[in-house]
């Protein structure tokens, strides 16, 4: 029996089940001025940036504040056209703050569908209310599977066992009696209670370790760690530039006099400009924070809420997928099928099958094997009659309630417990009955030599024992969620209320199967999966066996035979615990620790995990995690700690998932390396210019024109196409082995242009005419090698991304004889000797790309790991 959220019952039943008390709770006047004061459980905790928030950072930002102030440089000039690249951030700014507020709206939307409503008493009522709304001094109900949403002091208990591992680190639960406290973060893994909120918002326990609660939830970027050491880079390079750049343009016209006299200072500033422009890659940081929001608004409308917009990233490094099977693969739903005696099993446990369904049909099969004394399945009624049973106990309870069972006579209640993985209840002068995982409850030696004997039942010797054991495998082999009822006579223990224990002397009377409807969609889920290179293991608390039996019938390992373990077997090593994971594809029998362990050790071999769970105790796993997936009928802790929250429930949304988070990574890799391309080159030129004290070769308007056509419109093409290639770290030097040797070859091919040219055509360079025919040739120059590296990367080209490539080069060439557009970007056309030098010029350009390129990919084979961001190998279109 898992530990479930109670979400199969509707709000109303939740709220006429609770138990009657005398407390009243807090009245509306007494609401309203706790309201006044202040006294609420708000905290500023938002799903997403607000407004200001989004305004402020795209707005300024400290590319923003470059380009600004080179653009108020150029128009002082008055050469305003040479200041149009000043509208990028006009464009970014605008496009970026519609976006991330477009994605602010979605998931703030749908955040609420994932929100917990804790339940109050007040006024006399039980009302569900949002976590929010909570005031002190209110009557809080903490029931089994919900996160305790605010410091209080327990009233009255009915077997409330608290799990504090997320504020204390500790694993065990801790049960709660009339007094104590109850800590706000802690989880309900059991029972219920009635507690007085002691303290509300920021002055909670959980608000001031928000920290440590959130401390495995802040995604580590790849991506942005590697956009920021290239910002960081630049920051250094871009000023001292400028101003070199100025001062070589101020002497290359003949020093300052000459400048300010003759008024050369405007054409200085506006080739420094040029320069700096080009160094600049505005839109890459534009165009990550725009595919994280889109690709978190093209997941919420699936369903899936995104609560961490870097977590996208981790979506595509996921090569580990670790899957609780409740609610998971199966649906969570649970169906009784029969409760069998265990004197009328097989001796030797062999020809056990699975039971058939409940009702009448339960009844035939009792008959079949021997029929179940009454009192048993009274008991097993009354065991399942909790106050927040979980699935198994619902599904007993309308089984045997179609059968006419009632509620029968309770003394004392242990309420079932995930970390014990048994219940009990106690009756007086009829002793303790047991219900739970027949390994656990078999584990007593007094169990194994029969030194008691329950009403009805035969003797269990040491024969019958290996008998009910080996019943119980074949049972769980079919699929089966077998549990043991075993019974102890005698008088109820004194301690039993406090100090949870199984007795030794209580023998096995009756085994309970039952079973898990299996989703539809899982197995084309985990096909897809395993397609993709994803490592799928199954991890459980369910009997190994019954957990391999589904995991079969999914087909996890496609053809091979599932490998199943115990994980009371697993050592605590993580080490020798990475080992065995190698050869292990479905553990059962996990404790929550366990699970945490298991995470550790995959990232010890180097493995990116995600991990789905919709229980408390796949909470620890979930935060340890790379990538935390919460089901939406999951446990309100388990989904404070998720990045990522399925609000449907729905398996079959993890592959959108993941290949979204594929889609962003692999294509923002084509993206930076184009856009670092001009970084590269536009570096070079600028180093050559300032060290010769030749003219700057281009102005600024080639360079919004040629960046347009050639990075920024295809570029944002391109980072939406679809691509399922997995993300390999390494993101930084992959695109910079790219980038840089295309780069240095069009700041080299233009270099040699404007210290050789001049001299070849013997052109005066103090002439206007004869400075834009030079400038004209260097624009084709990089556009022409341009358009070649976008090829490169928009490969493969024989498909839509060839017509792609194919638009923007015939786009470039058609805007050059448009009059408007030649005039306002002065493009001026070749012609006679200048034709033939540009052809020259350009073919020599294309010698130096295809040389830097062939000694970078040589250099590359020699560097393990290292792969284009284009490769074929490693993306699909």
């Amino acid at each position: 029996m898992g530990t479930e959220s109670a979400g199969g019952e509707s709000a109303s039943d939740a709220v006429n089940k609770m138990p009657q008390v005398e407390e009243s709770g807090l009245g509306e006047r007494e609401i309203h001025e706790r309201v006044e004061r202040g006294q609420t459980n708000l905290v500023d905790n938002p799903t997403s940036h607000s407004l200001a928030q989004i305004i402020r950072s795209n707005v300024f930002t400290l590319f923003n504040g470059i380009i600004f102030v080179a653009m108020l440089m150029v128009m002082v000039t008055g050469s305003w056209r040479d200041s149009i690249f000043g509208l990028i951030i006009i464009v970014n700014t605008g496009i970026g703050i519609v976006t991330e507020l477009k994605a602010k709206h979605t998931l703030d939307k749908l955040s609420i569908l994932v929100a917990s409503h804790p339940l109050v008493r007040r006024a006399g009522r039980n009302v569900e209310i949002d976590h929010d709304n909570i005031v002190l001094d209110d009557l809080l109900w903490i029931r089994s599977g919900e996160q305790v949403p605010a410091d209080a002091e327990i009233l009255h208990s009915w077997g409330l066992e608290l799990d504090e591992s997320m504020l204390t680190g500790e694993s065990n639960t801790v049960r709660k009696q009339p007094g104590d406290s109850a800590y706000s973060g802690s989880n309900a893994v059991s029972g219920l209670a009635l507690a007085q909120v002691s303290a509300v918002g920021k002055h909670g326990y959980a608000a001031k370790l928000t920290a440590q609660a959130k401390v495995y939830t802040t995604t580590v970027s790849d991506l942005n760690r590697g956009i920021n050491k290239i910002l960081e880079v630049l920051t250094f390079l871009v000023v001292p530039l400028c101003a070199l750049l100025i001062w070589s343009q101020v002497h290359a016209v003949g020093g300052w006099s000459a400048a300010v006299s003759g008024g050369q200072w405007r054409q200085a500033v506006v080739s420094a400009v040029a320069g700096v422009v080009g160094m600049i890659p505005e839109g890459l940081v534009l165009l990550t924070s725009l595919n994280f929001a889109i690709a978190a608004m093209r997941l919420a409308r699936k369903n899936t809420l995104v609560q961490e917009l870097e977590a996208v990233e981790t979506l595509a490094r996921v090569d580990c997928l670790n899957l609780d099977k409740t609610g998971t693969i199966t649906d969570g739903g649970i169906e009784f099928k029969t409760l069998l005696p265990v004197d009328s099993l097989p001796a030797d446990g062999v020809g056990a099958e699975a039971g058939v369904g409940s009702g009448d049909d339960a009844d035939d099969a009792s008959d079949a094997r021997g029929r179940v004394p009454r009192e048993v399945t009274q008991a097993l009624f009354d065991l399942a009659n909790e106050e927040n049973p979980n699935g198994t106990g619902r599904a007993v309870l309308e089984a045997l309630s179609a059968q006419g069972y009632v509620v029968g006579q309770v003394d004392a209640r242990m309420p079932f417990s995930s970390a014990r993985k048994w219940s009990a209840i106690a009756r007086k002068g009829d002793g303790v009955w047991y219900f739970g995982a027949p390994e656990v409850l078999l584990s007593a030696p007094a169990q194994i030599s029969g030194t008691a004997q329950i009403s009805g039942t035969a003797p269990v010797d040491e024969t019958r024992f290996a008998a009910l054991s080996a019943a119980v495998a074949q049972y769980a082999n079919h699929g089966n969620r077998v549990l043991l009822i075993a019974h102890r006579a005698g008088d109820i223990p004194a301690d039993f209320d406090s100090e949870p224990r199984l007795d030794s002397h209580a023998l096995p009377v009756a085994l309970a199967l039952c079973a898990e409807r299996v989703r539809d969609d899982a197995a084309d889920t985990l096909l897809w999966f395993r397609e993709q290179g994803v490592r799928c293991r199954v991890i459980s608390g369910d009997n190994p066996a019954t957990v391999g039996a589904i995991a079969t019938q999914v087909r996890l390992c496609g053809d091979k035979p599932v490998r199943t373990m115990d994980a009371r077997e697993l050592p605590e090593d993580i080490a020798e615990l990475a080992q065995i994971l190698d050869n292990v594809d479905v553990l059962g029998r996990v404790m929550p620790e366990q699970k945490k362990a298991i995470v550790q050790a995959l990232h010890r071999d180097d493995h990116v995990v995600a991990m789905t769970g919709d229980g408390v105790n796949d909470t620890l796993a979930i935060k340890e995690a790379d990538l935390g997936i919460a089901m939406g009928n999951a446990a309100p802790a388990t989904k404070a700690v998720a990045q990522v929250v399925l609000v449907d429930s729905k398996f079959s949304h993890l592959p959108d998932v993941v290949a979204r988070g594929r889609q962003v990574m692999a294509n923002m890799e084509r993206v930076a390396s184009l856009f670092l391309v001009k970084t590269a080159y536009s570096i070079i030129i600028s180093l050559g210019v300032v060290l010769t004290g030749i003219l700057f070769p281009y102005l600024p308007r080639h360079i919004t024109y040629i960046g347009a056509l050639t990075i920024g419109i295809p570029a944002f093409v391109l980072a939406l196409a679809p691509n399922t290639r997995r993300y390999i770290p390494g993101f930084l030097r992959r695109v910079i082995t790219f980038s840089l040797p295309s780069g240095i070859a069009i700041g080299v091919s233009v270099l040699l242009s404007s210290w050789f040219l001049p001299e070849i055509m013997q052109w005066d360079m103090h002439v206007k005419f004869n400075q834009r025919s030079l400038f004209t040739i260097n624009a084709i120059i990089v556009f022409a090698l341009g358009i070649v590296v976008l090829a490169q990367v928009a490969r493969p080209l024989l498909s839509w991304r060839g017509a792609l490539v194919a638009l923007f080069a015939a786009a470039g060439v058609i805007g050059a004889f448009i009059p408007f557009v030649a005039s306002f970007f002065a493009l001026q056309l070749p012609s006679g000797g200048s034709l033939v030098a540009t052809l020259a010029a350009l073919a020599i350009g294309l010698l130096i790309l295809a040389t830097c390129q062939l000694i970078a990919n040589l250099v590359r084979r020699n560097m393990p790991g290292v792969r284009l961001p284009h490769d074929r190998r490693m993306s699909r279109s």
